[in-house]
């Protein structure tokens, strides 16, 4: 039997009290734990079902800041310009599928979707083709065979396409382009139906592919938004190969006004109970300056248009054009103007981010 002196055991009790402290005992003791990390824009937007995206151009890939805010914080991209008529069919039997395929690769090595854009435009069609002479037949058999072999080559890697972008004016007549009736695709004076003639060439091409109009200063309920209503519930009811319709979305701060917001949410509603995807595509705000007080308010016009987009279950990507200021189309389209994305030159993000994530 051994026995401790006073001395000794009150020497262990305080042994004992400090590893208990040391250990975490007692009901005082303050446990450190680290921050959680930060949330990206689409793992919140994850949980609403929707696809965060970005325009994106495969030269700036090798930028690693652009590399990295793009594969993290998106989960799908949109070429800005590599998959037009223009860059990818530059030649009447040539293909270019480069840059396109540089976009695709990398989205396929961060997980995330491609949407792609643009098959039939006004814009950037290639002069061979301009001015060519060709017929009405024979533009329908080029502009076939365009989206046939664009399609096919991105068939189960491009899960969506902007089939016909900006076909209406203002005003809710059809522009006057080359593929509607100058000379068009002997469809002329026919109304949506080349329209009609795209979207069925192109579900016959990839019929698993989802397949979009896309137009600008449609968003609110006006007389272009009226003609593309219109056109997509003929299309709708007569089972015409529609999917959804693409909202542009580039604005500037006078967008931020009750009224306006309100018509955008009434607008999206009518499209919805068609049974349409509702994607928002090109999403920029323009500002004249970079003031604390114009970020502030664009930051809090982001986020009422992300918030509408969340409201709505239709709404199924909400993406921007580009996403860093650095690389923005708006200050050589918009003399005087810029900084309109939610990052800036330097890849940090401005209040528009917080704004976003925070609708998110």
């Amino acid at each position: 039997m051994s026995t401790k002196t006073p001395g000794l055991r009150c020497a262990a009790l305080i042994a004992f009290l400090a590893c208990m402290l040391a250990c975490g005992g007692g009901s005082n003791t303050t446990v450190n734990t680290p921050p959680p990390t930060p949330q990206t824009l689409r793992q919140a937007a994850t949980a609403h079902g929707i696809n965060v995206g970005a325009a994106a151009d495969s030269q700036y890939l090798s930028d690693s800041g652009y590399a990295t805010v793009l594969g993290s914080e998106y989960s799908q991209l949109q070429a800005e310009n590599e998959m037009k008529f223009g860059i990818i069919h530059p030649g009447v039997s040539t293909y270019d599928f480069t840059g396109g395929d540089a976009l695709v690769a990398f989205a396929q090595s961060h997980t995330m979707a491609v949407r792609g854009h643009t098959l039939v435009w006004h814009n950037e069609v290639p002069t061979w083709v301009t001015s060519g002479g060709y017929t009405a037949p024979q533009l329908s058999t080029i502009l076939q065979d365009h989206i046939t072999t664009v399609m096919q080559h991105y068939a189960g890697k491009v899960y969506g396409w902007d089939v016909v972008n900006e076909a209406f004016n203002d005003d809710g007549t059809l522009r006057d382009t080359i593929w509607y009736d100058q000379p068009g695709i002997g469809l002329a004076g026919l109304k949506t139906l080349y329209i009609e003639q795209a979207l069925n060439w192109a579900h016959a091409a990839d019929p698993s592919a989802k397949l979009y109009y896309n137009d600008y200063n449609a968003e609110p309920l006006d007389a272009k938004s009226d003609a593309i209503y219109a056109m997509a519930k003929d299309f709708k009811t007569r089972g015409v190969p529609l999917d959804g319709i693409g909202f542009q979305l580039h604005i500037d701060l006078t967008f931020d006004n009750p009224a306006t917001l309100a018509s955008l949410t009434s607008n999206f509603q009518r499209f919805a109970a068609l049974g349409l995807e509702l994607h928002i595509t090109e999403l920029d705000i323009r500002l004249q300056d970079s003031s604390s007080a114009s970020l502030a308010a664009q930051a809090k016009l982001y986020g009422e248009i992300a918030a509408i987009c969340v409201q709505q279950p239709s709404c199924k990507v909400f993406q921007t054009w580009g996403f860093t200021d650095k690389y923005s189309w708006i200050p050589g389209a918009f003399p005087g103007w810029g900084w309109a994305l939610p990052f800036d030159a330097n890849y940090q993000k401005k209040p528009a981010y917080t704004s976003i994530l925070n609708a998110l």
